[in-house]
């Protein structure tokens, strides 16, 4: 495996084209959702379509992934067209805005690790920027969008730093969706917790909340991260480094 390759169980992802490489956010997301029954299943921000790839692996979904950075849009077209599962995945070049004005799709899910770095300062490459900041795509365009795609008993879920996800949820509350689930991600039990993955839905429920803790104190991946990605690290020494 090189840098421009990771190998998982089922599939493998190319990254060379795309500026945001495999990560822990996504891992994680992708390991964490629960498909279920969905039939239409969007994923905003692909990259390298790897969440797409995950979600594919365990559902029966047709999947549609978009980018509107075309590198992104291509590496995700090819890592699609090797996987076993080809003719559910969908790539799109375009901005989610106009995706979302647009198409008159609906959809059971909606999963996304989208730009969060509104308060950081900007990285110089144009791509990385695009991948990892809200100018290209705010907090309001990207839930003014899912309103409009996301079936009335659907789930939108994502994953977000803590301070930002925070400021989704409440800005997601006044939008008419409401946080039912909450996972809190540690990098270690002793440690604050750094990301946040979120359960949107229309209807207002009871908030429910986990735990997930990824390395022990001696720096080994812990029981609970090892039976969440057993299904697609082939080895998990192989894992992403944990959160730049």
């Amino acid at each position: 495996m090189s840098d421009t390759t990771f190998r998982f169980r089922q599939f493998t992802v190319h990254q060379d084209k795309c500026a945001m490489k495999v990560g822990t956010d996504a891992v994680l997301l992708g390991s964490w959702v629960d498909p279920g029954v969905a039939k239409k299943i969007l994923d905003i921000g692909t990259g390298t379509g790897l969440i797409a790839l995950m979600i594919a692996q365990k559902s029966n979904a047709e999947i549609d992934a978009i980018d509107i950075d075309e590198k992104a849009f291509e590496q995700a077209k090819e890592n699609f067209r090797i996987s076993p599962w080809f003719y559910r995945l969908n790539p799109i070049h375009q901005s989610f805005q106009q995706f979302a004005n647009e198409t008159t799709a609906q959809y059971d899910l909606i999963v996304s690790n989208p730009p969060f770095f509104a308060h950081a300062s900007k990285p110089n490459e144009e791509s990385r920027l695009n991948a990892r900041h809200t100018d290209s795509l705010t907090f309001d365009e990207l839930l003014d969008g899912v309103r409009k795609l996301l079936q009335p008993y659907g789930d939108f879920i994502l994953i977000l730093p803590c301070k930002e996800g925070m400021e989704f949820m409440d800005k997601a509350q006044r939008k008419g969706l409401f946080c039912h689930h909450l996972v809190r991600i540690k990098t270690r039990a002793d440690k604050q917790e750094k990301r946040l993955i979120m359960k949107f839905g229309y209807r207002f429920s009871t908030l429910t909340e986990e735990e997930i803790v990824i390395q022990e104190e001696d720096g080994s991946f812990t029981k609970e991260y090892v039976a969440l990605t057993r299904e697609y690290y082939i080895q998990l020494k192989s894992a992403p480094s944990v959160f730049p």
